[in-house]
């Protein structure tokens, strides 16, 4: 198991532990206070669990090494599972908008507030600090399925503070519809989330192209070399927390086989100190070589700007 992958594990892991100790203490709270708001909490973090699990799952999938069925390895299980997390979040949503419109009807007040607040309180605490701890990780890995998940989570400490919120404005400022008021807000940010994460993933899945600043860095990672004559039929894609490139690159027409194996070989070890982990796969052409001329994508251009005017 990679560096990345033992880090997006320990990340889940993380996220199992914090539902789990939610879930437990949420139950607890929903049953004292009768909160319509505590109760969609709670149902999000019973959700959040089975989603943190299919995560873990996942990400441990991701991490298998290739095999002779999956050659570019197993990298894409971590944004089917951000896929499920999505359902889940969207059902939740659902679930919660419901039984708040269907409170609204009803003069069913929440009782024994300070331990729903105190409760509420507690799980801010809990949700910000694996917020911080799956920020880390994304940063480290740029992990998919830790992102939905943190996403997720964004989600619940914005839960939590409505909770608490609802329950002080129900008792304190007398305000009965407050508690299915924040409910219906709750499903509505849910589902939002639910969007979000659902774009990134299926974005993955579509094989999307890296974000333009990104290519634009790796193109001037890969020209600098003073033997490159070109580069086109430049692609990228994402598979969990790996990073596939490739692309074509000319050389001089009378360069010999070694030579220019050697050339490609400092190129990809130009590109590595830039984008360690990117999977690189490199095509030599003779400058000068047309490949496909009926396929305008292929034949795109994309040496950058400066490249010519090096000293």
């Amino acid at each position: 198991m990679t560096d990345k992958a033992r880090l997006t594990v320990n990340a889940a892991l993380a996220s199992v532990a914090a539902a789990l100790f939610l879930l437990l203490l949420k139950s607890a709270a929903a049953w004292e206070t009768g909160s319509v708001a505590m109760l969609g909490s709670l149902a999000d973090t019973g959700l959040d669990l089975l989603a943190s699990l299919v995560t873990l799952y996942g990400v441990r999938l991701a991490a298998m090494p290739a095999d002779h069925d999956h050659r570019y390895g197993h990298g894409k299980a971590e944004a089917l599972a951000a896929l499920f997390q999505v359902a889940l979040i969207t059902a939740s949503a659902a679930a919660i908008g419901w039984r708040a419109v269907i409170r609204l009807t009803e003069e069913q007040r929440a009782t024994d507030v300070e331990f729903g607040v105190g409760v509420s309180l507690i799980a801010i605490g809990v949700t910000f600090a694996l917020l911080a701890y799956q920020r880390r990780i994304i940063a480290q890995t740029g992990s998919v399925a830790i992102r939905a998940d943190n996403i997720h989570y964004q989600s619940d400490l914005l839960l939590n503070l409505a909770v608490a919120a609802a329950l002080l404005l129900d008792q304190v400022a007398g305000f009965t519809g407050a508690d299915p008021i924040f409910g219906i807000a709750i499903a509505l940010w849910l589902a939002w989330g639910a969007f979000k994460a659902s774009s990134q993933a299926i974005d993955q899945l579509m094989d999307k192209e890296w974000p333009e600043e990104k290519r634009r860095r790796f193109l001037n990672a890969a020209a600098r070399h003073p033997q490159l004559k070109g580069i086109h039929d430049f692609r990228t894609r994402r598979s969990g927390s790996r990073d596939f490139a490739q692309f074509h690159m000319y050389v001089a027409p009378d360069m010999t086989v070694e030579d220019a194996h050697h050339v490609m070989d400092e190129v990809e070890a130009r590109i590595a100190e830039e984008f360690p982990g990117v999977e690189v796969l490199i095509h030599l052409d003779p400058e000068g070589h047309v490949d496909h001329p009926d396929n305008p994508l292929v034949e795109t251009d994309v040496t950058p700007s400066w490249f010519g005017k090096r000293v």
